[in-house]
């Protein structure tokens, strides 16, 4: 095998062109905290709808609920961490705009884990005494088979069709460094998924660093995508911050139709390259303003 066989480097249109309709999409990340923004905004200008999503929300559920994209929702919160409830979300939820499964976060991490392992479920005590299994009928529970006897509930799989992340760097052929603080699950994302695009701030040839910042493994990866800034109103930790300011404007305009519409013509539609030199453009106004 040659090492061009080895290069899985994409462009956002291809990536987007290989997403369908009704497919169950896992995003990484973390609430407002490394999503894979430019990934989302390439999904947000093709036609794909009817989608399942399966995430520890942000705006990346939040951008792709305002466009009516999503069915149904797998999650245990949508939030923009400093703003507590994604408001397209709240919105969506408010109008029955969309289904909501809610799991809490560690049946998340067991149910990515069973589908990462290709079991049907994994046993968690997580939710257990709570109103989730309730309101969730797909959640059963299940006795242990030893003396011990304990009920216990059963994490589905969640297996995924699609896995979107973004890490500080890849190499071409799809290996990924995460050199923030949290892996999140962003590597049981890649692992529960037939296919996974894994876009990146830097695309390099060797990674330096602790081998345990070594987070995503190139055999789960399908395709690779240098996107600079491309978790980008969230944060990228250490490569950069959250956009508090650009948050805030994402909100005000959420709140109000006619701002969200020029939000959305200001934004959202030209490709990667147009938005990140709008957000530039207002970066620069808000200076200014100051």
């Amino acid at each position: 095998m040659s090492v061009t066989d080895l290069d899985k480097r994409l462009s956002l249109a291809e990536f987007a062109a290989r997403i369908e309709s009704g497919m169950t999409v896992g995003i990484g990340g973390w609430g407002a905290r490394r999503k894979p923004m430019a990934l989302v905004r390439a999904l947000l200008r093709t036609d794909v709808t009817d989608l399942t999503v399966v995430s520890c929300g942000g705006p990346d559920v939040g951008l792709l609920a305002a466009a009516g994209r999503i069915r149904k929702l797998v999650a245990p919160f949508v939030t923009l961490d400093s703003v507590p409830l994604e408001p397209h979300f709240r919105a969506a939820r408010e109008a029955g705009a969309l289904q909501f499964e809610e799991w809490d976060e560690s049946m998340f991490l067991w149910g990515l884990t069973a589908a990462a392992h290709r079991l049907p479920f994994m046993p968690v005590r997580g939710g257990l005494g709570s109103d989730i299994p309730r309101r969730n009928p797909r959640l059963r529970t299940v006795t242990s088979p030893y003396e011990d006897g304990e009920e216990l509930l059963a994490a589905p799989a969640l297996t995924l069709d699609v896995a979107l992340v973004h890490m500080n760097r890849a190499d071409v052929r799809g290996n990924g460094q995460s050199l923030g603080p949290d892996p999140y699950f962003d590597d049981l994302f890649t692992e529960a998924a037939e296919r996974a695009y894994l876009s990146c701030e830097q695309v390099v040839e060797r990674f330096t660093g602790p081998p345990q910042s070594l987070l995503v493994q190139r055999q789960n990866v399908t395709g690779v995508l240098h996107t600079p800034r491309g978790a980008h109103f969230t944060s990228c930790a250490p490569d950069y911050a959250r956009d508090e300011a650009f948050q805030r404007a994402y909100v005000r305009a959420a709140g109000e139709p006619d701002a969200w519409r020029e939000f959305e013509a200001r934004f959202l539609t030209g490709d990667e390259a147009a938005y990140q030199r709008a957000v530039e453009a207002h970066c620069a106004r808000e200076g200014a303003a100051r």
